[in-house]
């Protein structure tokens, strides 16, 4: 398993901008508009971070700005932790065998979502390319939020 980013939602990117980079001393990695989805995804690190963010895309900060006005009551600004690992049916399996619902099962091999018992948002992303699809997770719904 491997840290990716921590995902943040914010209201206003350039001021959120000038905190992370401009003060705070950040350094922007790269960057994703969505004209679908209407959200702005900056990714930062430190700047001794930057080689291997740069290399691998961790370790980061994700901002995420929804270019529609959203009010983000009860910590629903911090989105989630995100971890890459070697398999993810065998994580999914566990967790869910350990009592932890499955939030978004990994219906495509790639991505799954699951919470911790406090409630915050994981992210597994599946080292390399996404495993094939496989049951039970490509016909298990979503279930909660995620």
């Amino acid at each position: 398993m491997r840290y990716l980013h921590t995902m943040v939602r914010v209201t206003d990117l350039d001021a959120s901008l000038h905190f992370y980079r401009d003060l705070l001393g950040l350094v922007e990695t790269r960057r994703a508009g969505n004209e679908d989805g209407r959200y702005t995804l900056v990714f930062l690190a430190a700047p001794s971070d930057r080689p291997r963010a740069e290399a691998e895309r961790s370790p980061e900060v994700e901002l995420t700005f929804n270019w529609d006005p959203q009010p983000y009551d009860g910590g629903r600004n911090f989105g989630h932790l995100a971890y890459k690992v070697d398999d993810i049916y065998a994580v999914c399996r566990r967790l869910m065998d350990g009592g932890v619902v499955i939030n978004r099962p990994p219906r495509d091999g790639n991505m799954a979502f699951v919470r911790s018992p406090d409630g915050i948002s994981i992210e597994l992303l599946q080292e390399g390319a996404p495993l094939p699809p496989a049951e039970p997770w490509a016909s298990m719904p979503n279930t909660g939020s995620w």
